[in-house]
């Protein structure tokens, strides 16, 4: 696999922290660190935008995806509250974390704690074409919930 240059700027406030890196080497996302300069607590129920300490500038056409932690998320219940969370290829600000906690507990985010991921990904741009008429598909116009919970393999042995 090839690996896509992007630029990033090391923010004053994160300079003894590590830059976005992967846990794994498939790992799809990048570990992102908390930039905070004394401890927070968030408290059941609250959210707060916590910083990263880096800023980057991707190529035209990708875009960076901010992502929950799953062991976060099953664990102490907290995930990012937009996600996944979009940076654009022309923002040039500090990336933010929208952290919020679903959990019953307090949860604490020290300095340097990897609070979310991050996946870069490359993004088409529509042209629209209006259109009288759609090709039809076998989903139809069916929307939230007509394919149901059960897999095909038991809808198929029930006979549905």
């Amino acid at each position: 696999m090839t690996a896509l240059s992007v630029a990033i700027k090391r923010l004053d406030h994160a300079a003894d922290l590590s830059l976005p890196a992967y846990a794994t080497s498939d790992s799809a996302g990048m570990d992102l660190l908390a930039a905070v300069e004394e401890t927070v607590t968030l408290a059941p129920g609250e959210r707060r935008l916590i910083p990263t300490g880096i800023a980057i500038a991707l190529p035209p056409g990708t875009e960076a995806q901010v992502r929950p932690r799953s062991g976060l998320a099953l664990k102490q219940g907290v995930t990012v509250l937009n996600a996944p969370g979009t940076i654009d290829a022309d923002y040039r600000g500090e990336v933010g974390v929208i952290l919020i906690n679903h959990g019953d507990r307090p949860f604490v985010i020290e300095r340097g704690s990897r609070i979310a991921q991050m996946v870069v990904a490359a993004y088409a741009r529509v042209a629209w074409s209006v259109s009288d008429d759609l090709e039809e598909s076998a989903r139809g116009a069916g929307g939230f919930g007509s394919t149901g919970i059960a897999s095909q393999t038991n809808n198929a042995a029930a006979g549905d």
